[in-house]
């Protein structure tokens, strides 16, 4: 395999190397936005949804879609996918089908927020209803991807498009080789960490720290690369069991070739770190620098949002805070069940909401009760943490616990306890403060000054 390849050097220090956009990646690079740091970033299992700022692994090597006259230039909407003639498309807000008369012949996926409808995959089915071919559109409406599967339903081949349909990257799973189209040669590499670490030579970031927060791949790829001067670091947000990950391990006993450090979020994960013998000197806990949109007023509005009828007794909570006002929005049309909480004087309904009353009610309330049934709409909690809201929940309905603290946590059946504690925090505004402060320290909240001090920014 012929070697010379062109590059482009970067003089910027940091390179975040992440596996998938997670809600973890996205606190991460947002901290180091918030910390005012220079940095480059890029995901490898990309979804076709990143943000302008973040590189993709794959698509690299696949040109500039925005750039293609020939797109639509947005996301695809889920009634503009090419269908055989008498075929028909069915959906709702949260997915849709291909219909051939009675058959299902595929089904599609949305990209979140799911109510707009955007498609993200395209599973086509066979005669026996197995997926065979899934279609993985980006946020240009473009097919930029294809997976391929076998009879048994497992992952076959990946094949990944330029911006005139060209295929550029042929991944095998049975093999695990990926051969790539770059610069009119032919790249074949043996390992996915071979490719990656491909990739960051051609993106020029091999003279940069590589900060990794994922065992897999992101760690395997920087112990692939040459030693550069630079100290790559994992930042660990998992809990930990009864022993330290084995990768992680490397790191710490000084056998990585790169990685020297380990940032741990969680306050418990780095304390058991630190009880199984992890070095002090090299293992440190490290938050995230959010970006809060504003400060909580201590106002008595409380907001839920939810696609699903059942709401945990929220007319019996109504009741028993008459003082306080609820306001219910969802992004579907909402059931007789839940339209009937609307005959409390402290109930306000909002079917079929739009987004900017949404945005609004985020604005106006100051509590969030996250105790919807079903899955959650509109990244509710973590919009509600930035929005310094106070969130408070049941054990069986939380959506996402990161943002909670465990104070504010109640069993469904003790919403009557719930109430109280509401009604407590409302008469004593001191209380919603403290409230708060335990809620940024559940959720690792961090400054400017900690990434400066530990990271050397």
């Amino acid at each position: 395999m012929d070697r010379a390849v062109e590059v482009t050097h970067t003089a910027d220090g940091i390179t975040l190397l992440f596996d998938t956009f997670s809600g973890e990646s996205k606190n991460l690079l947002e901290s180091f936005k918030n910390a005012g740091a220079a940095f480059h970033a890029a995901v490898i299992e990309d979804d076709g949804f990143l943000p302008d700022d973040v590189m993709s692994v794959y698509g690299f090597f696949l040109g500039d879609y925005r750039k293609a006259d020939s797109l639509p230039g947005k996301p695809l909407y889920f009634n503009q996918i090419q269908i055989p003639d008498y075929w028909r498309i069915e959906g709702d807000n949260s997915s849709a089908n291909v219909m051939d008369r009675t058959r299902e012949r595929a089904r599609i996926f949305f990209t979140e927020p799911t109510h707009r409808r955007q498609v993200k995959i395209v599973d086509w089915l066979d005669d026996a209803g197995q997926v065979r071919l899934s279609e993985h559109y980006n946020r240009y409406g473009a097919i930029f991807c294809h997976t391929v599967f076998n009879k048994k339903g497992q992952k076959a081949l990946r094949k990944f498009f330029d911006v005139t349909g060209r295929e550029m990257i042929v991944e095998n799973f049975v093999t695990g080789d990926i051969l790539v189209r770059w610069q009119d040669k032919d790249w074949i590499f043996r390992s996915k960490t071979d490719f990656i670490a491909f990739f960051i030579r051609c993106a020029g970031l091999e003279d940069t720290a590589v900060y990794f927060n994922s065992l897999s791949y992101p760690f395997f790829a920087s112990q692939a690369l040459a030693p550069n001067g630079f100290r790559d670091a994992l930042f660990w947000h998992e809990p930990v069991g009864d022993e330290i990950p084995g990768n992680m391990q490397i790191i710490l006993h000084d056998q990585g070739t790169r990685a020297k450090r380990v940032f741990v979020s969680r306050r418990e994960s780095y304390d058991r770190l630190i009880a199984l013998g992890a070095p002090s000197d090299k293992v440190k806990q490290l938050g995230y620098i959010y970006s809060f949109v504003r400060e909580n007023k201590h106002r008595p509005h409380i907001l839920v949002c939810t696609n699903s009828e059942n709401v945990g007794h929220l007319t019996e909570l109504a009741s028993l805070m008459p003082q306080m006002h609820f306001h219910v929005a969802a992004i579907t049309e909402m059931s007789s069940k839940l339209m009937s909480a609307g005959q409390y004087d402290n109930v306000s309904l909002y079917p079929n909401v739009k987004m900017s009353v949404l945005d609004s009610l985020f604005e106006k309330c100051d509590f969030y009760l996250d105790i919807n049934h079903e899955g959650e709409i509109v990244d509710a909690v973590h919009r509600a943490f930035l929005n310094n809201m106070l969130i408070v929940g049941y054990e069986e309905t939380m959506h996402n616990a990161y943002y909670t603290a465990d104070t504010n946590t109640f069993k469904e059946s003790e919403y009557a306890d719930m109430a109280e504690a509401l009604n407590l925090t409302l008469a004593m505004p001191h209380l919603i403060d403290e409230a708060l402060a335990m809620q940024k320290k559940a959720a690792v909240a961090a400054d400017a000054t900690d990434y400066m001090e530990i990271l050397h920014l």
